[in-house]
């Protein structure tokens, strides 16, 4: 019986030293990554309408977000929750702004160290951002 948990014990660490840190390839037989794709790659895509409540963004990847009026609230999650998270946010509508906020924390504009409430998205002013949690704010860039 010793021997046999001796022998159970010794696969299971064999398996786990070669198998635990195992890298993942999609159309590649030699994967250099933990995730490693060699080809294209598509994303979820929401679109969310803007109403007279702030608009959840809780869903997806690339975000297109359509206020219906100025200034309408679009927020992201808590950083919190979702570290390592990342959007791709547009603002579709060509007369209305919409203002991004966050759920905790703040929005840091890249190579930035003051963060604020909120951010502004219009033409000519962050049409589109790409925003990733570190997991205590989001940062953005444009």
């Amino acid at each position: 019986m010793k021997k046999l948990k001796l022998i159970l014990i010794f696969v299971t660490a064999f398996w786990a030293a070669n198998y635990g840190f195992a890298q993942v390839g999609i159309n590649t037989t030699n994967p250099l990554s933990m995730l490693d794709i060699n080809g294209n790659m598509s994303v979820k895509v929401v679109n969310l309408t803007g109403s007279s409540s702030v608009t959840s963004i809780t869903d997806g990847i690339y975000i297109s977000i359509n206020p219906q009026a100025t200034d309408q609230e679009f927020q992201l999650p808590n950083p919190v929750t979702y570290p390592g998270r990342m959007y791709i946010i547009r603002n579709i509508n060509n007369s209305n702004t919409a203002k991004l906020t966050t759920a905790a924390g703040l929005l840091f504009p890249k190579n930035s160290t003051t963060g604020s409430a909120q951010i502004y998205m219009y033409e000519g002013n962050l049409r589109t951002v790409t925003v990733f949690s570190d997991g205590s704010n989001w940062t953005y860039i444009n």
